[in-house]
């Protein structure tokens, strides 16, 4: 039945098209083209990890999720549109770890009363977001305090930081697939039957991917072209579309994966998903934006976000890395992480565009 709302993909096409004034007409059917996809995704995911490990199927579906945002972003940056980059990839930060996460631990933990997984593997994860999150509050405390005294040393403190980030990723990616693989494989069994089939290959699993990914990338093109006039119609300021409405389309896969697996029990892939996707994002995407703003786009971007933005991901990324500690999850950790995700809305709801730095 899901596969139904596959219908919305030539609907959206054609009204953006055909009725470009509809915005939010075009807004509700994109939206709602990306869902299925997003399960298509999620799937081809789940069958990979059978393959390949949890660690390799949070990574590819965090990969895949965000090429999405990626794309977006990279249309925004060439038209100069600094200030929606940044929303965007903090809205992302937070999205992940907070909305993705909680909702996968408290779908889960409905289900089965403690769900256990890699205390260490969730631990290393955390510390790279606190490290991203470190990357980001000096150059935002430059920024604020010497950067008219010497305006083009925030442009080489953001260079320098961003290769940094790169570096630590790659390595990162090193000591979770490689040399501490086990951290991340996760402790599920799979025993195929007539309620779990035997996994799709390599081969069909990487083509949904890569089909779904392409169609997500232009739905949501489509979508974030219409979400801002459509927000501005119903009186939603920019910083909370971007935080909270852009982001959290944008993050569809994920949500969808992240919660079907931790359903099913599989918790050390969830948060392969819904962790890993947010380390992307701050340690590759990130730093990658700020290095291609040099060619693409009126002016280079720095990695000076707002102080409100700075400070909402930094509050995440510490109840997240209190929270996935231990290495066990129940319903209640999941409120617990939806409630801090639902107080940034409810501020960023009522905080006017001029007043949100």
């Amino acid at each position: 039945m899901f596969n139904l709302l596959l219908a919305f993909i030539p609907v959206t096409i054609a009204l953006e098209h055909l009725a470009p004034g509809q915005q939010l007409l075009v807004f509700a059917t994109s939206a709602l083209a990306i869902l299925p996809l997003a399960g298509w995704l999620g799937r081809a995911t789940e069958h990979l990890a059978e393959h390949a490990g949890e660690g390799v199927g949070g990574l590819l579906n965090a990969t895949f999720g965000n090429a999405a945002e990626l794309i977006i972003a990279l249309v925004a940056l060439k038209a100069g549109l600094h200030d929606v980059v940044k929303a965007s990839i903090a809205g992302s930060i937070i999205g992940n770890i907070l909305l993705v996460l909680g909702a996968a631990m408290l779908a889960g933990g409905l289900r089965h009363s403690e769900q256990k997984f890699s205390a260490e593997g969730a631990r290393a994860q955390a510390t790279m977001l606190m490290l991203a999150t470190i990357a980001l509050i000096l150059p935002a405390a430059y920024s604020v305090s010497i950067a008219e005294q010497v305006p083009r040393g925030l442009g080489f403190v953001s260079i320098s930081i961003s290769v940094l980030l790169l570096i630590v990723y790659g390595l990162f990616l090193l000591f979770s697939l490689v040399t501490h693989r086990a951290l991340f494989t996760g402790s599920a069994e799979f025993v195929h039957g007539e309620d779990h089939p035997p996994p799709w290959s390599v081969a069909k699993a990487l083509a949904v991917l890569a089909v779904a990914t392409v169609f997500i990338a232009w739905m949501s093109e489509i979508l974030v072209g219409a979400v801002e006039p459509a927000a501005h119609e119903l009186g939603l300021s920019n910083i909370f579309v971007g935080v909270f409405i852009v982001a959290v389309l944008g993050n569809a896969a994920e949500h969808a994966s992240a919660i079907t697996v931790a359903m099913k029990n599989r918790m050390d892939l969830s948060l392969s998903i819904a962790i890993g996707s947010a380390v992307q994002v701050a340690l590759f995407v990130a730093p990658l934006l700020v290095l291609l703003s040099l060619f693409i786009g009126p002016k280079p971007m720095n990695l000076a976000f707002s102080g409100g933005l700075v400070l909402s991901m930094l509050l995440a990324v510490l109840i997240t890395g209190q929270i996935a500690g231990n290495g066990r999850s129940d319903w209640l950790k999941g409120v617990q992480l939806l409630t801090v995700y639902l107080i940034l809305a409810i501020t960023y709801f009522v905080i006017p565009d001029q007043m949100a730095d």
